[in-house]
């Protein structure tokens, strides 16, 4: 049975062709009138048929056409039974030129509007006569004396101007980039970005280190380079502050990112690098004091203890919760009730930091950490340490302790051993205050990730080490 076909129906055939031109919809599929056509084999002609749809970028394969929608009627060959484009032909009418040909445009030569010709009946001598009297120009005169003053006078007028506006700018830009320079007029802008007393502090501890910055082992994405030319993002004294300002107020990454007009990234490794750097520079500085110097220093208020070497206590400080449950075990403090690194911090009794540690897991007791740390390698016999009284370590040190008396059950203290805990409560109370200043860099009272984990130890480690050049002593009596 013959299929009717009615008048409006579409013609629904199995090729699938359409035509590759953005905003054109015509598809072989319902039309048997549009012709569609290959891109030409030659590189510069199909180039040419690329820019011309304004398709950027895009892959041209066989099966990629053109509807002859898009072709002049005489870019067609005459006289043939399939439509073919002639050699050459490119599409030209689109969507976008309402599918015309816009004529040519002129040159700038034919836009430009040209005076007339002169007459060839006018007196030749008289438009020169015209012309020079018009300009009014007459290249043999002479300027006067006091015009050429007026002249010189005036640039160097302008040339003050010019040199006034040039200091303006250099200030602003000093003001507008966040840096060192920025605060130099401001011991409390320093005091609270670095944690140093004033800005001549913090230039003298900058001119102890600054000799070996070029020597500097540089973090990379992959790797550690050596400092090699200009390398730096930023200058070295900036990337000092920028340092400091991450130890003292435990900005975030991304913060100081901004401040600074540096990626990220830049500013993690400018922190590694650093905490590397001043790690290995302060801690080739041998801090442990001999006992003679000790002695020679001690505070009238230890006349009762003139033998102490060193005042000891252990420090906390709080890190992220592993997601293994071993790790969470090793790193949980039942005297903090969280996930914490616990490190030893040894005093001189005129309030210098003598020892650091490195940092433990938080379950380490105080026994374990004070046998591991080293310190006993450092204590001779005729010395003596002040500890707390969870420093159960009497058959592990060669040395006299001082430890507040312990109450037995049921018992109360002798008077003398009340003395006794009082005058050493007195005196360890400086270590507490001592271990405060280390935790007033603020990085230190957030919660440690453990991304950071691997460089935390230095960290630390630094922000102990440069209280002894940031601030002054821990009692002002103790200045004398």
């Amino acid at each position: 049975m013959e299929k009717k076909v009615f008048r409006y129906q579409k013609l629904m055939r199995p090729s699938s062709e359409h035509c590759c031109v953005p905003s054109c919809v015509v598809s072989a599929r319902y039309n048997s009138t549009v012709s569609f056509h290959s891109f030409p084999v030659e590189e510069d002609l199909r180039k040419k048929w690329i820019v011309k749809i304004r398709r950027d970028d895009f892959q041209v394969n066989k099966n990629t056409k053109v509807c002859s929608v898009h072709f002049k009627p005489d870019d067609f060959m005459k006289g043939t039974r399939l439509r073919r484009l002639k050699k050459g032909a490119f599409p030209t009418l689109f969507e976008w030129n309402r599918y015309q040909v816009q004529p040519p445009r002129s040159s700038v030569w034919e836009r430009r509007e040209r005076p007339l010709p002169p007459d060839p009946d006018s007196d030749i001598e008289q438009d020169m006569d015209f012309d020079v009297e018009r300009t009014g120009h007459d290249y043999c005169s002479v300027p006067e004396a006091a015009a050429v003053d007026m002249v010189l006078h005036k640039n160097e007028e302008l040339t003050r101007e010019i040199e006034d506006l040039r200091k303006e700018l250099d200030q602003t830009k000093i003001t507008l980039r966040f840096g060192l320079q920025r605060f130099a007029g401001s011991d409390e802008d320093i005091r609270f970005y670095t944690r140093f007393a004033t800005y001549n502090h913090l230039m003298a501890f900058w001119e102890l280190i600054e000799p070996t910055t070029h020597r500097m082992i540089r973090v990379t994405n992959s790797k550690v380079t050596k400092e090699a030319g200009n390398t730096r993002a930023l200058p070295a004294i900036d990337e000092f502050f920028l340092f400091m300002m991450h130890l003292a107020l435990g900005l975030k990454q991304k913060d100081l990112g901004h401040r600074f007009n540096v990626h990220q990234a830049t500013v993690s490794r400018i922190i590694t690098t650093w905490a590397n750097f001043l790690y290995f520079v302060l801690g080739s500085v041998c801090i442990w004091m001999p006992k003679e110097r000790v002695r020679a220093h001690l505070p009238e208020e230890f006349h009762l203890f003139r033998d102490t070497q060193v005042i000891l206590d252990c420090t906390e400080i709080r890190c992220q919760t592993p997601s293994s449950l071993l790790l969470q075990s090793e790193v949980f403090s039942n005297y903090k009730s969280h996930c914490t690194f616990k490190a030893l911090i040894g005093m001189a009794p005129h309030g210098a930091i003598t020892f650091v540690s490195g940092l433990y897991a938080g379950s380490i007791s105080d026994r374990e950490l004070f046998k591991q740390s080293g310190i006993i390698n450092l204590i001779t016999p005729d010395m003596a340490i002040m500890v707390d009284k969870g420093f159960l370590i009497d058959n592990l040190v060669p040395c006299k302790i001082h430890r507040p008396v312990f109450l037995t059950k049921g018992k109360q203290m002798l008077p003398h051993e009340v003395t006794h805990t009082q005058s050493v409560a007195r005196l360890r109370v400086h270590i507490e205050r001592l271990i405060r200043r280390v935790k007033e860099h603020k990085l230190f009272d957030t919660v440690i990730p453990l991304s950071i984990s691997g460089s935390i130890n230095q960290l630390f480690t630094v922000a102990c080490l440069l209280v002894n050049y940031q601030c002054g002593p821990l009692v002002k009596a103790w200045s004398h």
